[in-house]
């Protein structure tokens, strides 16, 4: 899958919710609460046709599934539209904990998301990045700032949209959360970048050159040891 490939999921999942809002609410007249309703239908219905396509259980869709079923059960119940922009929040708060929770267990949930941007599917930086990530404290430090820069952002994404939720007019939060969601996710990349990604990256490179003039196997500890100091 191309890079622009990859961006359509999301254009989907941010657009098609939005504006079928408006059309169902402006448009065709129905109450604040339905309009929310509906058009939270086609995010669900796309999250588990995912999970039953793939043919495995993946934590990150089913967790989405299941706030936006909950949600929508619950501001249905209590008829409340603010509700149903808060269990949008749910999805950021509940993934920012997971993720935090797997930095203390010592798996950075977001190596995974990380991983593929610095290896490009490339063998070479493929075995770099093995032989740095069992040799290199450096580098298992890089890792773990990197998600926990996700997580504070995802926790702080939810913390905003909650209290906009609870003090704007719903029809302003519909697009609003649409922007807090974007910038928390530029805040992320260019943080998480500085801090962690960028470095990780000038590691691997270093990695290459170094194996490619007949670095000893040692030299992925070394190296982690000067960017340390």
């Amino acid at each position: 899958m191309t890079k622009k490939n990859a961006f359509v999921p999301l254009a989907v999942d941010v657009a098609l919710p939005i504006g079928s809002y408006y059309l169902f609410k402006d448009g065709l007249g129905m109450s604040t609460l339905a309009a929310l309703g509906w058009s939270s239908v086609v995010p669900a219905v796309r999250t588990g046709w995912s999970v039953v396509r793939e043919r495995t259980v993946n934590g990150l869709a089913a967790l989405i599934l299941f706030v936006n079923v909950v949600g929508l059960l619950l501001a249905l119940v209590a008829g409340d539209p603010r509700l149903m922009l808060v269990k949008e929040s749910g999805v950021s708060s509940a993934v920012g904990i997971g993720v935090l929770v797997s930095v203390m267990l010592g798996k950075p949930a977001m190596t995974a998301a990380m991983k593929p941007w610095l290896v490009k599917g490339d063998a070479g930086r493929e075995a770099a990045w093995g032989r740095l990530e069992g040799g290199c404290a450096a580098f298992g430090r890089f890792e773990r700032v990197f998600s926990v820069v996700w997580g504070v952002v995802l926790l702080g994404e939810c913390v905003v949209r909650i209290v906009g939720a609870y003090t704007l007019p719903v029809d302003t939060m519909v697009w609003l959360g649409t922007v807090i969601m974007i910038v928390a996710m530029v805040l992320g990349f260019v943080v998480s970048g500085a801090l962690a990604a960028g470095p990780m990256a000038a590691m691997l490179e270093a990695e290459l050159k170094c194996q490619g003039e007949g670095g000893a196997a040692g030299a992925p500890v070394a190296f982690g040891v000067a960017v340390a100091r």
